[in-house]
């Protein structure tokens, strides 16, 4: 399939720093490492400036991400797509996840359930969209998010999420002759 020209249409195009894993950003806590990205010590993930949307608070058990839908991201239907509103909460749910986690720890997403409530359209102001830890084990975590109108409070989202903790893989012991 060859790409077909759109003249006269719209772009958008965006810059981002290169990733830095985690695992090389440092010995530190997951709050650590959310608080260099909100300081601009660490690079926010690329997925942040491509939809649109930053982490703007972190304390321990809790992530809050700041979104501006637009035009870009309409879907068929003329509204923003799920995609948009899934990407922001699962950021926040595992950013919450994360702000728990000790030096050295991970997780990953096993599970997202998410309810939309009311459609996000392209001139909605920006959503802020609040994740919190439920439940933090050893091996799982929970967590549940709202997305919200800043400045009007009103619920456009919600969803729980099921977070598996990784634990680094330990060095095989050294083989007996």
């Amino acid at each position: 399939m060859t790409p077909t020209a759109n003249p006269g249409g719209r772009s958008r195009t965006h810059t981002w720093r290169e990733p830095v894993p985690w695992a090389a950003a440092g010995d530190v806590s997951g709050l650590e490492l959310l608080r260099k990205v909100i300081g601009g010590e660490l690079p926010e993930p690329p997925i942040s400036g491509t939809l649109g949307f930053r982490l703007v608070e972190a304390d321990e058990g809790r992530a809050v991400f700041e979104g501006d839908p637009g035009e870009h991201l309409l879907n068929p239907m003329g509204t923003v797509h799920g995609g948009f509103l899934a990407t922001l909460l699962d950021s926040a749910l595992g950013s919450a996840v994360a702000s728990v986690l000790p030096r050295g720890r991970a997780y990953t997403t096993v599970q997202l359930n998410i309810h939309m409530v009311r459609p996000v359209l392209a001139d909605t102001p920006t959503l802020r969209c609040e994740g919190r830890t439920v439940h933090v084990g050893r091996t799982t975590a929970t967590a549940e998010a709202r997305v919200l109108g800043a400045a009007d409070g009103r619920l456009h989202a919600h969803a729980t999420t099921t977070c598996a903790i990784l634990t680094p893989s330990r060095p095989a012991p050294p083989s007996t002759p």
